[in-house]
């Protein structure tokens, strides 16, 4: 007798019919798991996406009472805008982290933005009104937007936190 598993005439041995078993499995599951956290839509720009976790629904409804609701959406603050691959790269990131706490309920409440994050919004802050900050960047003391990157080292959130998410009346 041939020796392995028979499946329409094609033989196994007993390891690659449980490496294939263990394969297929973990297959189903991580399909499964990307189609019911709607794994596709974060791959898009629509606000909704960030809202697929019901954890997040003070930061979109803070946005959408916000001034800037005509005129960004989150990867526009959230995201860097050099490159297509640093942007998929952040957004790879932030998915990862947000479906790992929120998965592990291990993050901090309220939500908190990482310092990586933050240096990306205020860079996006000063790509969207350079023209209003460039003279601000320049004053700052002992700061040169050519030394310390795009925002000259200037934190926009400090004095602006509430503008894209500030308390909703």
């Amino acid at each position: 007798m041939p020796r392995g598993n028979s499946f329409t005439g094609l033989r196994l041995s007993p390891r690659a019919a449980i490496l294939g078993a263990l394969f297929g499995t973990c297959t189903a599951a991580a399909v499964f798991t990307a189609n019911y956290a709607n794994a596709t839509s974060y791959l898009s720009d629509d606000p909704k996406a960030c809202v697929n976790c019901h954890i997040m629904n003070d930061q979109f409804n803070s946005w959408s009472s916000s001034s800037h609701h005509a005129r960004a959406t989150c990867n526009d603050c959230h995201v860097p805008h050099d490159s297509i691959v640093s942007k998929y790269l952040v957004k790879a990131e932030h998915g990862y982290r947000h479906s790992k706490g929120f998965t592990l309920q291990d993050f901090h409440e309220p939500i908190q933005i990482t310092p990586s994050s933050r240096a990306v919004v205020i860079d996006n802050c000063v790509r969207c009104h350079q023209e209003l900050t460039h003279q601000i960047r320049l004053a700052a003391p002992g700061n040169a937007p050519e030394a310390k990157g795009i925002s000259g080292g200037v934190d926009c959130i400090h004095c602006h936190a509430s503008v894209a998410h500030g308390p909703t009346r």
